[in-house]
Parts: C-alpha cells; sequence; structure tokens
C-alpha cells in the first residue's frame, strides 16, 4: 500500500528580497519528489497575506508551509504557523536571511529545495515583543532606529544598511533603559539593546553568537555608548562573532524581560521596523515552532575580512 502523500505549499512573495523567483515552478518539479509530495504555489498580493495564507495551511494541517522570500516574509509565515504541526520551510532570497542562515540552510534556490525534499524537522523557540512574534532578533535603540531608515530608503543590500548605519551613526543619542528580569532591575545607557532568539541579524552579523534556538532562553545584549574610533572594532566583532568579548557589550539570559524607556520610538523584530511605547515585554515561547532543518548543515557564511573589505569600500564612497 502506498503512503499518502505530504502537503507543501510555497508562499511566494513576488516583490521581496533579492533574487528572482521566476524559477521557481521548474525547479520545484526537479527538485521535489512528486512521489512523495503534492506541492502548489500561492503569490502574496498584498501586506500580511502570507501570515493569512499560513494560517490556512495550518487550520488545514499542511505538512509544510515554505517561505520563499525575505526576512519579512519569513516573519508573517511562521508567526502564523506557531504551535501547529505545519513545518516552516525557508527559499532564502532576502537582503539578510538571518533564520535561514542561523538554521544553515542553503542560500542557493536549488538546494534549499533538496532540503525540503528531505522532510526532516526539529521545533525550535520563538520570542514575542509586546506579544508581537519574532524568531530572530528584536530590539530597540540604534538597531531599531536604522531599521526604520533603512525601510524608507526603498533599497536593500548590506551596502544601504551599512549607508544608513554610518550616516546616522553620528548623530544618534544613546538612552536610559531600566531592563527588569529575575535577577531584579537595572539601569543601562545604552546605544541598543537587543533580545536575540538566534544568533544574528542577517548577513552573517552575529549580535548574539552563542545563541541557541532551544535553550528556553532570550540573550540579551546591551551596547553601550562608543565613540567614533571604537566603531570599527565594534564592527569587525559583529562579524568574527567575537562581539562578546567587546568592553561596550554586556550581555545575558533571560526567560522574559521588562524594558523601560524615557520615550515612545522605534522597535524592530526581525529587521521590521514598528514604533512602541515606553514599557516593553520580551519574552521566550520555547519549542512553539516546528521548522525544517538541514540534514547536511552547511552553513553558507561570509568570511569576517570580505564583509568588512565591503563595508570599508562602503566607508571611502561615503566619504568622498
Amino acid at each position: 500500500m502506498q503512503n499518502k502523500k505530504k502537503s507543501i505549499t510555497f508562499i511566494v512573495n513576488p516583490i521581496s528580497g533579492t533574487k528572482s523567483k521566476d524559477a521557481l515552478p521548474q525547479l520545484i518539479k526537479q527538485f521535489i519528489d512528486e512521489r512523495s509530495y503534492d506541492c502548489q504555489i500561492e503569490k502574496t498580493q498584498y501586506a500580511g497575506h502570507a501570515a493569512e495564507i499560513a494560517k490556512q495551511c495550518a487550520e488545514s494541517q499542511t505538512d509544510i508551509c515554505v517561505a520563499v522570500g525575505g526576512d519579512g516574509t519569513v516573519n508573517e509565515v511562521a508567526r502564523s504557523l506557531v504551535h501547529s504541526q505545519t513545518a516552516l520551510g525557508i527559499i532564502p532570497c532576502g537582503s539578510g536571511n538571518g533564520l535561514a542562515r542561523h538554521l544553515c540552510l542553503p542560500m542557493d534556490m536549488k538546494q534549499a529545495l533538496r532540503v525540503i525534499n528531505a522532510g526532516m524537522t526539529n521545533h525550535f523557540d520563538y520570542g514575542t515583543i509586546n506579544d508581537q512574534p519574532f524568531f530572530c532578533t528584536c530590539g530597540m535603540g540604534f538597531d531599531a532606529y536604522v531599521s526604520l531608515k533603512f525601510a524608507e530608503s526603498g533599497k536593500r543590500g548590506l551596502t544601504t544598511y551599512v549607508e544608513n548605519v554610518l550616516k546616522e551613526g553620528f548623530l544618534y543619542k544613546p538612552d536610559t533603559y531600566i531592563i527588569t528580569d529575575d535577577s531584579g532591575c537595572h539601569q543601562y545607557k545604552a546605544f541598543l539593546v537587543a533580545c536575540a532568539n538566534a544568533s544574528q541579524y542577517g548577513n552573517n552579523a552575529y549580535i548574539a553568537p552563542e545563541a541557541s534556538m532551544q535553550d528556553g532562553l532570550l540573550d540579551v545584549i546591551i551596547m553601550e555608548p562608543f565613540n567614533i574610533l571604537e566603531a570599527a572594532t565594534l564592527g569587525f566583532d559583529l562579524f568574527a562573532k567575537t562581539l562578546k568579548n567587546n568592553t561596550h557589550i554586556q550581555s545575558f539570559q533571560a526567560r522574559s524581560i521588562h524594558i523601560q524607556r524615557s520615550e515612545p520610538g522605534a522597535v524592530h523584530f526581525d529587521g521590521d521596523p514598528t514604533k512602541m511605547g515606553t514599557d516593553i515585554d520580551v519574552r521566550i515561547k520555547p519549542l512553539g515552532l516546528k521548522a525544517i532543518i538541514n540534514p547536511h548543515r552547511i552553513q553558507d557564511e561570509a568570511k569576517p575580512g570580505k564583509v568588512l573589505n565591503n563595508i570599508s569600500k562602503t566607508i571611502d564612497k561615503i566619504i568622498v
């Protein structure tokens, strides 16, 4: 007796990310075993549509729901799948691809389809910031402010992001944050406060190199004020996975934290900016997301030297 085929829905955001998705239907036929899977493709038509389609997948018990796009598309799909039996798959087509990189998923579309075809899954933590789900990182301060500027710029990619960091970094003023966790209440003057479920923002920028998505804990990173001469070292540490050793970084782990800041303003979740008030609650939700994993765990990791060389060229471009 033949086993029942599993179902896969590919949710494609046609306008997100930096890669063309035109070849996807043909590649699905080539790399997804039609004897094991029934596949369908759904294209998003408006903001929030990916979340609606993914919710329908979860309700109909679709086996795998694949986000084809950038980090924003991945967040939309994943937040509709939490606490369901439908597994998240990812074909990374964005400029950052933070969750895909943390999970060691291939950046190449053909290889990503091979991983989905293998069908191996595991369960992972996710977080919430004022009840808004995130899967990689959330935060406030400078990184949220830059995310807002990045979204307004209309351009994607590492170069645009670095340009915004450099242009805004000279003007940004650190804020004061009161952070409460199980150990008590502490006050920090900080350039940014990041809460990490996964290890990186994207583009192999490791804000929390030791973060695990299966430990039931947030990694909280406080970046204290620094001067312009120290910025390059912080940048190197971010890409070299050595940020924890920097003297301007404080970090700890917690299941949940409450953050009070002096004024409302920008926050981000998985790189998407929004505005929130002065009181922020961040919590971890243990093992609430089922996701496809890479059986070979091939990591597409940029070398720090190569990344920093690109940053250096961008700095020269801005100065000139």
